[in-house]
């Protein structure tokens, strides 16, 4: 059997997400933003802005991830087929919603929290780790549908 090099497990973690329900994670991920920064607003303390939007960023792309290997045999057969490799190879899969979630986040760091330009690197990369690390967990969880 090919090995896969890294632009092809690229494009079949790209093929696989092509399908994610990206409005239901843009409604996730605004909802635990607002949610987030209400609660701040509520309680006792400082509302951290900062941490909303990045909690909201982590919400959409783990939304986004689950959804898109969900229902690995709906779908065209290309995306099927990106799908019953994402939940075969999960943990290679869960690197790219990762990276996507660290860049996303660089921006929110930047401008709202006001770090320079390596802090807000260095924080986006931790909280990328955290989605790759949660995404790569519910990926595992749900290999048996690779199966059917």
């Amino acid at each position: 059997m090919k090995e896969l090099t890294r632009r092809d497990e690229f494009s079949l973690a790209g093929a696989a997400l092509r399908g994610a329900p990206w409005k239901t994670a843009a409604i996730s991920g605004m909802a635990g933003a607002a949610a987030s920064y209400g609660l701040g607003v509520i309680l006792p303390g400082p509302a951290n802005l900062d941490w909303a939007l990045t909690l909201g960023v982590a919400l959409f792309t783990l939304v986004a991830t689950v959804g898109a290997v969900a229902r690995p045999n709906v779908s065209d057969r290309v995306t099927r087929q990106a799908r019953l490799w994402s939940l075969r190879h999960p943990w290679r899969f869960a690197l790219y919603p990762g990276i996507g979630a660290a860049v996303l986040m660089y921006p929110v760091n930047l401008i709202v929290d006001r770090d320079g330009m390596f802090a807000s690197a260095f924080d986006s990369l931790w909280s990328g780790a955290i989605v790759y690390v949660i995404a790569g967990l519910l990926t595992t969880m749900m290999r048996g549908k690779a199966r059917q």
